[in-house]
């Protein structure tokens, strides 16, 4: 069972995504507390996150760049109803960018997307981290 971290500062956003996910069949957990992101991630090893860009206080893009800088295969998708944010360099970092709607299925689609492009390949085989196609 895949472990999704949803990171955002908006609790009924949270329970949402908890409720959504978890009927999808993923181990869902969530935090608002953005300066306990990373002790979280180390504590809980996700296999994906999905993030708010707009964090109260904080940035979220700041966030993404320091998971990425510490977990940088980890996949993230941000998760916003600030569309602008997608023409921040910094936003190039995550691995998808989904616009908040009514519907959940976008996100839906891009988590499965994601947690399918971070398998290894049929056939391939991993040497110090980087895939090769096996030659038989």
């Amino acid at each position: 069972m895949n472990k999704i971290l949803i990171v955002d500062d908006d609790e009924m956003i949270r329970m949402l995504y908890a409720d959504e996910l978890d009927e999808e069949g993923y181990d869902v957990f969530t935090i608002g507390d953005c300066t306990r992101v990373m002790a979280v991630i180390q504590e809980k090893r996700p296999d994906l996150i999905v993030m708010e860009t707009k964090l109260g206080r904080y940035n979220g893009l700041d966030l993404l760049q320091d998971i990425r800088n510490k977990y940088h295969e980890l996949p993230v998708i941000l998760c916003t109803a600030y569309p602008a944010f997608k023409m921040d360099l910094k936003s190039i970092a995550a691995d998808f960018y989904v616009v908040k709607s009514a519907s959940l299925e976008e996100l839906k689609g891009r988590i499965r997307m994601a947690l399918r492009a971070g398998e290894p390949f049929q056939g391939a085989t991993t040497f110090s981290g980087v895939q090769q196609m096996a030659t038989h």
